[in-house]
């Protein structure tokens, strides 16, 4: 059986993942792993055919198959598939093969083909944050309170699901989560507060930006640390915004810039309103905050306010 594996979000490609492996019975003996490279394919489809010593089922996992998405630069669309084709019109009925991407195209020959003798299935679900960790802390007593403040502390799918794994071993023998532990463990993620705080620079709403800056700082969060993110999070726009327009897929933009891929999708989809020229600007405007700072000519509190004021 051959299975296309697709979305940007990890967390639900693994639970599809671990599905397949417990409905055909494979133990981690018979898992062959990959990361996909033109030059590997034919590596992969020897071990598609081969016979696993272990078991009468086996499961190989190919990940990063760009070769699924549209046509883009380092892609990996100039990959000879013929060898690929002729596997899936003869496939070894003893192996499941997996192939993950961010994105695929239904366009393109391989993907029907995928379609018409296999599984393509995005891996996306409409659950909101709360879920997914009630989910996470199966077998844990949780209050609706405590789930409340661990998503706003640990506001996305990857860094929720490491927190709760800290927490759950954290806990292992009460078997009980309380808002204490939350706090105590869960150190609280401001990138959603950065991303707000964005918002409302780019578009010069000076008391809104204030405001979220303030409540930063109530959260002793370091202005400093802010300046920081602040920078980072203009620069990662700016460099996805260009290697986007040069024809980068998302996954192709992480790779690059050596970042997980959920930042660059934030990064891609904030990107879209603002000019690259106006990113760059902030960028220098924040650098020159910076060398302020350390020179002492301003507080590094008043700092970020009178940037925000200056817009």
């Amino acid at each position: 059986m051959v299975y296309v594996l697709y979305g940007v979000e990890p967390f639900f490609i693994k639970k599809e993942l671990e599905k397949i492996k417990q409905e055909n019975h494979i133990t981690e003996l018979n898992i062959s792993k990959y990361d996909f490279e033109p030059n590997l394919l034919d590596l992969i489809i020897e071990d598609a055919n081969t016979v696993s010593l272990f078991s009468d089922n086996k499961l190989i996992i190919v990940e990063n198959a760009n070769f699924l998405a549209n046509n883009t630069k380092k892609s990996g669309n100039d990959c000879d598939l013929s060898s690929l084709e002729e596997y899936l019109n003869h496939m070894n009925p003893d192996t499941h093969l997996i192939l993950i991407n961010d994105k695929i195209s239904m366009t393109k020959k391989i993907c029907k083909l995928l379609k018409k003798v296999g599984v393509v299935k995005e891996c996306t679900n409409h659950m909101n944050l709360q879920s997914v960790a009630k989910e996470l802390l199966e077998g844990y007593k949780v209050d609706y309170d405590v789930l409340q403040l661990l998503v706003n502390r640990a506001n996305n799918i990857s860094l929720l699901e490491q927190e709760c794994i800290k927490l759950k071993l954290y806990k292992l023998d009460e078997k009980v989560i309380t808002k204490e532990d939350v706090m105590e463990l869960v150190t609280k993620n401001i990138d959603l507060d950065i991303f707000k705080l964005i918002d409302m620079i780019i578009k010069k709403n000076k008391s809104s930006a204030i405001e979220i800056y303030h409540e930063m700082l109530k959260y002793n969060e370091e202005p400093i640390k802010i300046l920081i993110l602040l920078a980072n999070q203009f620069r990662l726009m700016f460099q996805a915004k260009t290697l986007r327009s040069k024809g980068y897929t998302e996954q192709d933009i992480a790779k690059q810039l050596d970042v997980h891929p959920y930042p660059v999708k934030l990064a891609l989809e904030k990107s879209r309103s603002y000019p690259s020229e106006m990113l760059l600007l902030l960028i220098h405007r924040l650098s020159d905050i910076d060398l302020q700072i350390k020179k002492g000519e301003v507080e590094k509190e008043l700092a970020l306010e009178l940037f925000i004021l200056g817009l």
